[in-house]
């Protein structure tokens, strides 16, 4: 008899367990719950990022430069002159320098501009010296007695 009594135990546990579970996974005993969708939007604008130089006669980049002055040269002579060059925009700037408008043309292929700072990195805020050397040639033609041009000084990203 005892036996049979262990026996009904064990069946009345395990229907027990068996409707435990069934009603668990059917959601019969699981908490309620409610859900609402709520639609976002929105806007991105893209980074704002310039790139701009200043070229300056001081230190303190407190005077423009506007305007070089080459004086009086002689064939076969090298002149400097300094500027700075600040990055006064947001984005890294890369440097590079040209000529342009050479009065008379002739003088461009008997005056070469160089400088010290192409290819240079400047990061927003930095301020570099830059040597800008005038080499004439010995042999510029002897008609030229008085030139002019355009220095372009660019940063790019």
């Amino acid at each position: 008899m005892a036996s049979k009594k262990v026996s009904t135990i064990v069946i009345i546990g395990l229907t027990i367990a068996a409707i435990t579970i069934t009603l668990t996974s059917s959601g019969a005993l699981s908490a309620l719950s409610a859900s609402q969708i709520v639609p976002s939007t929105g806007t991105l604008s893209p980074v704002q990022t310039s790139v701009n130089i200043g070229i300056y006669s001081d230190i303190m980049c407190s005077t423009n430069a506007t305007s070089l002055n080459w004086g009086t040269l002689k064939p076969g002579e090298d002149t400097v002159r300094t500027v700075y060059v600040k990055n006064i925009g947001s984005a890294n700037a890369t440097l590079s320098m040209a000529t342009d408008k050479w009065v008379p043309q002739e003088a461009s292929s008997s005056m070469i501009l160089s400088w010290n700072r192409e290819g240079k990195v400047l990061v927003p805020d930095e301020v570099v010296q830059a040597t800008l050397t005038l080499t004439v040639s010995e042999n510029i033609d002897s008609s030229i007695t008085n030139f002019s041009f355009d220095v372009i000084i660019t940063g790019t990203t």
